[in-house]
């Protein structure tokens, strides 16, 4: 005689019983050493992280004047090629918050994934996406104001937002490995005392590199690709001197955002 179909299942059911519970965690936009994040955010791991993106661009250097570069073709630019674009879109998908709107955008494609023309980039620049993206890997946390603009984060330097960043002026302070200095673009001219300003448009490069006379600075978004410039500073490594006058007349530099990494 068979036994009922409930005793045959009781051991079935211990089976499961004694099973732990499977946790399905649910899926986030970033990787857990940036989300913790693992280690504290350093100048090293800013430079690096830069540097390494510098490089997989093969390590352009554009010293000319803005706009003394003949414009390469469409089909040349740099964010449009295999490899590049897709990077570039990491740089939008991490660097930006989950809310963002511009998260799905790569170096070619809009938010529905089609690709736009290359003449409309300036609608989809990503210099300010690529500084987001090297404070969140290196480990910045909620303590950056991530953004597409670069005003937000200069504005929160500004006004003392964050712990993390100081808005310090050109002939006050000698920019240091892993700080910011940030030119002023566009028709509205901005000056440090106008700050908080926003919005406004501007662009911004790390420092990666300080010598007698001259920094060397990457940020992207520069002829298409993550770029490397070098910058005059004074003897004593400001962009300007002691009466204001700056050195660098290529672009109009107006501040140099300090990052506390000690904060």
């Amino acid at each position: 005689m068979r036994p009922p179909a409930a005793l045959l299942l009781l051991p079935l059911l211990a089976a499961c019983a004694s099973r732990p519970a499977v946790v399905t965690r649910p899926p986030t936009r970033v990787p857990d050493f940036v989300s913790k994040p693992y280690e504290p955010l350093s100048r090293a791991a800013t430079v690096a992280i830069a540097q390494r993106e510098w490089r997989l661009f093969g390590s352009p250097v554009d010293d000319d004047k803005p706009g003394t570069r003949p414009e390469p073709a469409p089909q040349d630019k740099p964010e449009r090629q295999d490899g590049f674009w897709q990077r570039i879109g990491e740089y939008w998908w991490l660097g930006l918050n989950p809310d963002a709107l511009e998260t799905s955008w790569t170096g070619k494609h809009d938010e529905f994934g089609v690709a736009f023309p290359a003449a409309d980039d300036g609608d989809f620049a990503w210099s300010a996406a690529f500084i987001s993206y090297v404070f969140r890997i290196a480990g910045a946390g909620s303590a950056f104001p991530y953004d597409r603009a670069h005003h937000v984060y200069i504005d929160a330097a500004r006004m003392g937002a964050t712990k993390l960043l100081a808005a310090e002026k050109l002939d006050a302070y000698a920019p240091q490995q892993g700080d910011l200095i940030c030119a002023s673009r566009g028709a509205k001219s901005v000056r440090y005392d106008m700050l908080p300003a926003g919005p406004f448009t501007a662009h911004c490069d790390i420092v990666v590199a300080t010598t007698p006379g001259q920094i060397s600075v990457i940020g992207g978004n520069v002829d298409d690709a993550v770029t490397l410039k070098h910058v005059p500073v004074t003897p004593d490594g400001k962009l300007a001197r002691a009466d204001g006058t700056v050195l660098d007349t290529r672009f109009r530099w107006f501040v140099v955002v300090r990052v506390n990494y000690e904060h």
